[in-house]
């Protein structure tokens, strides 16, 4: 019988929501991380120890020779050359990787699951904020922070998990849904996969593992003629633009702009209607993940009138278009680290304030999408009117020759005709306490993170001056 849990990595957003679900559950749990973070911080004042030393012996204590009683979770974030890793191998711990944990906790459970290359986080939050908020209730594993309930983790009381399905490593395919939503399958991850081809074809394998309904993005590429669940697309029609005909199972229509990135709109669930509805965070993208999060949730069996209630309730997710600052100059913070995500960003940001001058701080991650994707990365951040990088993110990769940031700048110079900066994250702060652009926003996966709290603080304090 397993009552220890240690993870290495406890501080990635996936690892440390099976960190706090095995601690509510009153298992012993603990972890190593590299660095300490907000999320570490608030796990080591919920009871649950982690530490930031390659220490052994740390591990040795905690599991005390309980073996058999010991699982180790592992990121494959994590190097190979990790002492801790080494010795929890050497001696023969059972020890798997996030995505077969998630796997087993999902395995016995009714699971609701949200795919794709971009949107997965904010359809699948959306998708547990419906079923928590209409009464239904759910366990959720959240690629982000909610915002409604300030976690990555929601407990619930009955056999109902929302799961973000990450195409990461195929990590996906440790999970078989009842239902999932498919949002993208781009091309991303080319460090793992080589081609889209390969990528297309671990999510037509993903769609196998469903049992009953698969929701997909109409327009994905992917075969899903082995798929023995149920196929039904969705879509989001153009704004003001009302159906010919049926354009898909699940659609949005009758989109209309309210100012400042708001939008009223209607779904249209295989022919009953949803009218009046209006999600509680700006920004259009943000309606075509409405309608994956409701379809799931209609399939399920909510009730239109309750979709409708906890959209409009809906106060989205940490780092996903998060409006930080909004005065007389306006700061967001996003988590786009991929060039579709960046276009949809900043294309959002434009529609809500066109007349700002755009400011743009992105930081790459990993050396192989920055080589992968260069040429295109360097196409949309010339959409830009201000253009600062800072040094690429590395995560678990080693260094390649000749990718940097330097070499984006010089693609940015090439395609828009641009000039952008490349900035030590200190240089950054010192700027922003000279001069605060008007209207800033944050790209990146990797530690930028840190700097958020830093520049909103510098943007409260000069609409106070």
């Amino acid at each position: 019988m397993i009552d220890r849990i240690y993870l290495l990595g406890i501080g990635g957003i996936g690892m440390s929501a099976i960190a706090k679900y095995y601690h509510a559950k009153g298992l012993k749990v603990a972890g190593y991380d590299r660095t300490p973070s907000k999320i570490t911080a608030q796990m080591q004042e919920s009871g649950i120890p982690v530490h930031f030393e390659d220490r052994p012996d740390i591990f040795i204590d905690f599991s005390k020779s309980e073996r058999e009683r010991t699982l180790v979770i592992y990121t494959p974030a994590i190097p190979e050359t990790l002492e801790e890793l080494r010795y929890i191998r050497n001696e023969n711990y059972r020890l798997i990787k996030r995505s077969m944990a998630l796997g087993e906790i999902a395995k016995d459970m009714r699971c609701y699951a949200v795919a794709g290359t971009h949107g997965k986080t904010g359809t699948s939050t959306l998708l547990a904020h419906i079923f928590k908020s209409s009464g239904t209730g759910c366990t959720a594993f959240l690629g982000g922070i909610s915002k409604n309930y300030g976690s990555n983790l929601i407990i619930g009381n009955n056999d109902i998990i929302v799961a973000e399905a990450d195409e990461f490593d195929r990590s996906f395919l440790q999970l078989y849904p009842e239902a999932a939503a498919i949002t993208s399958a781009d091309a991303d991850h080319l460090d793992i996969y080589g081609n889209i081809e390969s990528i297309r074809a671990a999510f037509s394998e993903f769609a196998k593992h469903v049992s009953g309904t698969v929701i997909i993005k109409k327009g994905v590429g992917i075969n899903l003629k082995e798929a023995t669940a149920k196929i039904l697309e969705y879509c989001t029609l153009g704004i003001g633009e009302r159906p010919e005909g049926i354009p898909a199972d699940f659609y949005a229509f009758d989109i209309h702009d309210e100012g400042e990135g708001n939008f009223t709109f209607s779904m249209d669930f295989q022919g009953e209607r949803i009218t009046g509805c209006r999600l509680g965070i700006p920004g259009l993208v943000n309606i075509e993940n409405a309608v994956a999060a409701s379809a799931l949730a209609f399939t399920y069996g909510i009730s239109p009138e309750k979709i409708r209630e906890a959209l409009k309730t809906f106060s989205g997710v940490e780092r996903r278009f998060d409006i930080r600052h909004k005065g007389e100059k306006i700061y967001i913070d996003d988590y786009a680290h991929h060039p579709e995500e960046l276009k949809a960003t900043i294309g959002s940001v434009r529609e809500i304030f066109p007349d700002r001058k755009f400011t743009g701080v992105f930081q790459p991650h990993l050396y192989t999408r920055t080589r992968d994707f260069a040429d295109d990365f360097a196409k949309v951040l010339g959409m830009l009117d201000n253009i600062i990088l800072l040094d690429i993110y590395p995560a678990r990769e080693l260094p390649i020759p000749g990718v940097t940031s330097g070499m984006l700048i010089e693609k940015i110079k090439k395609f828009s005709g641009k000039d952008a900066v490349l900035l030590k994250k200190d240089e950054l702060i010192s700027l922003f306490n000279k001069e605060i652009p008007e209207l800033l926003v944050t790209f990146g996966a990797g530690d930028i993170d840190r700097l958020v709290p830093v520049i909103t603080e510098i943007y409260d304090k000069a609409d106070n001056v």
